[in-house]
C-alpha cells in the first residue's frame, strides 16, 4: 500500500475511533491557506483539532514524533482560521494526535494523545 492509501486508512480508523468515543466529526481534511488538518471533531463543548499519523513500523520512531514544531504551527493556523470562520472563539479547544499502526496480526492499534500540544505561534 502506498503512503497516501496508508494515510487515508489511518484517518478512517481514527475517525471511527473518535465516533466510538462519543465525538462528532465536524470536518475531514480541512484545508485553509498554507495548511490542513486531518480531522476536526467536537467532544462535548470542546473543539478538537486532530492530526493523524499512520505508520507500518516504529523503525523511525513513534508516529507522534512527526508532529514537529513547523507542523504544530500549521495546525494552529488551521485552528485559528476554522474558529474565525465559524465564530467559535469562545469555545474551548485542544490539539490531539492519533497514532495508528498495525499489530502483529495486521489489526490497527490506535493511541490517542489528548492535549498532545499547545497552540504554537510564530
Amino acid at each position: 500500500m502506498d503512503s497516501d492509501g496508508l494515510g487515508t486508512l489511518g484517518e478512517v480508523r481514527a475517525e471511527q475511533y473518535l465516533v466510538e468515543q462519543g465525538c462528532r466529526i465536524l470536518a475531514r481534511n480541512a484545508a485553509f491557506p498554507g495548511a490542513e488538518i486531518d480531522l476536526i471533531a467536537q467532544d462535548g463543548r470542546v473543539i478538537v483539532f486532530v492530526e493523524v499519523k499512520t505508520r507500518t513500523t516504529a523503525a523511525y520512531g513513534l508516529p507522534c514524533e512527526a508532529v514537529e514544531r513547523n507542523k504544530r504551527r500549521k495546525i494552529t493556523r488551521v485552528a485559528s482560521a476554522y474558529l474565525a470562520q465559524f465564530d467559535l472563539w469562545e469555545r474551548p479547544c485542544r490539539f490531539d494526535v492519533i497514532e495508528v499502526w498495525p499489530d502483529d496480526q495486521g489489526e490497527p492499534v490506535i493511541r490517542h494523545l489528548v492535549h498532545a500540544f499547545q497552540a504554537e505561534r510564530r
